[in-house]
């Protein structure tokens, strides 16, 4: 791996200093919402944001990299992204701030697709999956790196937003220089949504309501942390936990999933986290609640930080274990296709996430925000019962668990070593990118 990773220096370090950025800015702007005053469903609201820029983006990068090229695209996007947080420090009210998360949104995911398609068009056979396990690692802990960047300097500070834009400009720097040609970007047949259903009904429902979960999660948490009264340095731990312990999740959810029905392992995960989020309530700090004495209280507040890391390490794998579901379904030669499928329905749901969580906590309070995830775990799980019931298990030798972040575009998803090498090139000059809106034909 150390040898793959060495050769696309560049692509590592620009996307992780990317994500250190990304992480910071996205939970400083949520702690921050909450020190203007913004009312929890309109912090909703502008963090929805963030999906819908890369619910565009990933619809309208892939046309941008045919005609101007990888470096000009992420040249480009990179410099978008760094402005955006420029926006938000000179302009801290929510109009605005929505239109900042929105241009993130649009900035991000182009920048994925060029890294992603830069990363396949080096892969081989031999070295796809230590390149793709890379990038997962790169992307996670960027990201982990980022939070607890929150140190630094005071919320309301103009600091963090100027290290953010900075960080943002910095990750252009090793794109721009290095010697490798880009590679022509490929175009990639593609799957209706409704086909995708008739395929795998539990693999497209649960990849909707998991982009609702993992949207709502990661956007509202620094909010919690906050009115439940966290030091800033006790919220930049709890978010540290959350991302890392996701990552550690993924091996042994992968090796179960690949020893029995995977429907099991989705239903067991996702009614665990409800029960982990119901744990989460029952130790949580709310300040209007809390009659706890001081020995009590730290006590119930390290129970809840494990409560909170051992949810995200059943929660954050489960894109990947919808991803490994439904390829038990499709044959090889449609496994990226497919997941392009589930990657657009992930978003979709993920639109809605913070906006109808807001609403709970708006509606039962601070803990709401549990009650919102236990609800929609449980759907995930109720629905995936009733599917055990009424179809067989079925054992596809192609088809085992990857580890993928959730944020991967088909590009990435080519990175994959279930999926084929190459793509028929005479089929895709005639098909529609995966991005694009599917066709009433499929």
């Amino acid at each position: 791996m150390q040898k793959e990773v060495k050769k696309s220096w560049a692509l590592f370090i620009g996307i992780g200093t990317m994500m250190i950025a990304h992480g910071l800015q996205m939970q400083i702007m949520g702690i921050r919402s909450v020190l203007e005053d913004f009312s929890v469903f309109t912090t909703g609201v502008f963090m929805s944001g963030y999906y819908i820029g890369y619910f565009v983006g990933s619809r309208t990068t892939p046309n941008f990299v045919s005609k101007v090229g990888h470096i000009r695209v992420f040249a480009a996007f990179a410099s978008l992204a760094s402005l955006s947080a420029l926006l938000a420090v000179v302009y801290v009210n929510p109009f605005m701030w929505t239109v900042s998360r929105f241009i993130t949104g649009i900035s991000l995911v182009s920048c994925y697709v060029v890294t992603e398609s830069w990363l396949n068009d080096r892969a081989t056979n031999k070295n796809r999956g230590q390149l793709l396990s890379a990038y997962m690692m790169v992307i996670y802990f960027g990201l982990a790196v980022g939070m607890l960047l929150l140190n630094l300097s005071e919320p309301k500070a103009y600091e963090p937003f100027i290290l953010v834009s900075v960080l943002l400009s910095l990750a252009l720097v090793p794109i721009l220089l290095t010697k490798r040609p880009a590679p022509k970007f490929k175009k990639i047949e593609t799957i209706s949504i409704k086909e995708l259903y008739e395929i795998s009904p539990l693999g497209t429902f649960s990849s909707f309501f998991t982009g609702v979960i993992h949207a709502a999660f990661f956007s509202l948490i620094s909010v919690y942390a906050t009115l439940a009264k966290l030091s800033l340095f006790e919220t930049s731990i709890l978010l540290f936990i959350a991302t890392i312990a996701g990552v550690f999740g993924q091996g042994p959810i992968g090796y179960f999933s690949d020893q029995y029905d995977r429907r099991r392992v989705i239903v067991v995960t996702t009614f665990g986290s409800s029960a982990l989020a119901l744990l989460s309530i029952l130790t949580s700090n709310d300040p209007i609640q809390n009659i706890y004495y001081m020995d009590e209280l730290a006590f119930k507040k390290i129970v809840f930080f494990i409560a909170v890391g051992l949810y995200s390490s059943l929660c954050l794998p489960l894109f990947s274990l919808n991803l490994a579901h439904t390829n038990d379904f499709v044959p090889k030669s449609k496994f990226v296709a497919a997941g392009g499928g589930l990657q657009l329905i992930f978003g979709v749901g993920a639109i809605s996430g913070p906006i109808l969580c807001s609403l709970f906590m708006e509606w039962f309070g601070l803990n709401g925000f549990f009650v919102f995830l236990i609800i929609v775990h449980a759907l995930i799980g109720a629905f995936g019962l009733y599917r055990m019931r009424i179809r067989e298990t079925v054992d596809n030798p192609d088809s085992t668990f990857t580890p993928v972040p959730a944020t991967i575009t088909p590009a990435g998803l080519e990175l994959d070593p279930d999926t084929p090498e190459t793509l028929d090139n005479t089929a895709t000059n005639e098909t529609k990118n995966v991005f694009e809106e599917p066709s009433s034909t499929n």
